[in-house]
């Protein structure tokens, strides 16, 4: 079966999370994605967090699906094939430091004349223009600098480092939408364009509503914790057996108050004056908190979550990562998948693709071992033989 971007190749110089995630998404959607490396080590990803032989998981998580190709781009010869490459691909995307590519003379301006339907696809943490363009960024930064951090925690802590990687592989995510819709433009233009996606922006992007709440009531709003809006329950609660992450959040809405209680099996709260409205749980809030964790804490979190989404009323347990790992849900929508990897010596979980399409099915494959794709991708779209492809690997190009 032919996949959503079939016949779309992928060049993929990225490295770490930001850019990895964007294109491991596009490989799942079809593409051919060549990861193009540096023979020496290669993504630095592969080196860091190892906890077997082989390739780290921080690598693992976010390859799979792709090639592998080494090349040297400090040589004559290892620019000439990456120009070759070029004139072959659809998209190249990037997440070096600003101007790195064009200090090598492998800049925008040069490959949109070997290749004008090439779409230039790079991160970069505050961008390539601005007051900041030219600042360093990682995962910490970019939710600092994007008001991320100042409203996650609680008030009388400080702010707050958002665990879920929205700063990189959200990034990631945006660059996937400015890549397709640069292909779409494509087939109308026939030209590619240069697709630049910051950090900064992107978390800035995911605050909108943190953004509208400051002009609603034009001042910065304290951070709330858990606590959604002005609804009681609307927070978390502590379960039983009181493990670190025996919590359920619980959200209920007006009309939900009524099935909230029965689960609960607290029916003579319904008519009570002090709870009967929103307005009203919320003025009593601290002794209706205190009903539902007295309750809270004789049930297991899981048991909650199941009894009141019977009920139609909106809940979740909060999950660890071994709890997720194992989801039967997730396992059920292959969104936790096992994954081979020869040089661990087992399988390792990994995500699967989130966006379900009927007619493209993702189907997760290993991650490429370093420069394992080399010579086949030389060959087949450079044109190398088999002895230009020995004497490159003697001389170091790949």
């Amino acid at each position: 079966m032919s996949k959503a971007l079939s016949g779309v190749r992928v060049i993929d110089m990225t490295h770490n999370q930001a850019g990895p995630a964007c294109t491991q998404m596009l490989a799942w959607l079809g593409a051919e994605v060549i990861k193009l490396e540096s023979p020496d080590g290669g993504d630095v990803a592969r080196q860091i967090m190892r906890d077997k032989d082989g390739d780290g998981l921080f690598f693992l998580v976010l390859n799979a699906n792709k090639q592998s190709l080494t090349l040297n781009l400090k040589t004559d010869e290892g620019k000439a094939l990456f120009k070759k490459l070029m004139a072959e691909s659809d998209v190249l995307v990037e997440n070096f430091s600003p101007g790195a590519l064009d200090r090598l003379g492998l800049g925008y301006d040069v490959l949109k004349e070997i290749n004008p339907r090439l779409i230039y696809a790079t991160v970069k943490g505050f961008g390539t223009y601005g007051p900041y363009s030219d600042y360093k960024s990682f995962e910490p930064i970019a939710q600092a600098m994007g008001g991320a951090m100042s409203a996650t925690g609680f008030p009388e802590n400080p702010p707050t480092y958002v665990w879920p990687a929205i700063g990189d592989s959200g990034t990631g995510m945006h660059l996937v939408i400015g890549i397709l819709a640069a292909l779409e433009q494509r087939h109308t233009t026939n030209r590619g364009q240069f697709v630049e996606v910051s950090m900064q922006d992107a978390v800035v992007n995911l605050m909108r509503v943190s953004l509208r709440d400051h002009q609603r009531f034009n001042e910065v709003q304290p951070r709330k914790g858990n606590q959604l809006g002005q609804f009681v329950p609307g927070t978390t609660y502590p379960c039983h057996p009181g493990g670190p992450n025996d919590y359920v959040f619980i959200f209920v809405q007006q009309q939900m108050w009524r099935g909230f209680l029965s689960v609960m099996e607290r029916p003579d709260l319904e008519n009570d004056p002090k709870f009967a409205t929103t307005e009203a749980r919320w003025e009593n809030r601290d002794e209706l908190n205190a009903l539902i964790e007295a309750w809270t804490r004789q049930n297991n979190k899981h048991d909650i979550m199941r009894r009141l989404g019977e009920a139609g009323v909106p809940s979740g347990a909060c999950q660890d990562t071994g709890e997720v790992l194992e989801d039967p849900h997730l396992i059920a929508r292959e969104m936790i998948v096992d994954v081979d990897y020869p040089p661990r010596g087992e399988t390792y979980k990994t995500v699967g693709c989130p966006v379900k399409l009927s007619d493209s099915p993702a189907e997760i494959t290993r991650p490429p071992m370093l420069g394992e794709h080399t010579d086949s991708v030389l060959s087949a779209l450079c044109g190398v033989s088999p002895d230009d492809l020995a004497k490159l690997h003697d001389d170091g190009v790949v």
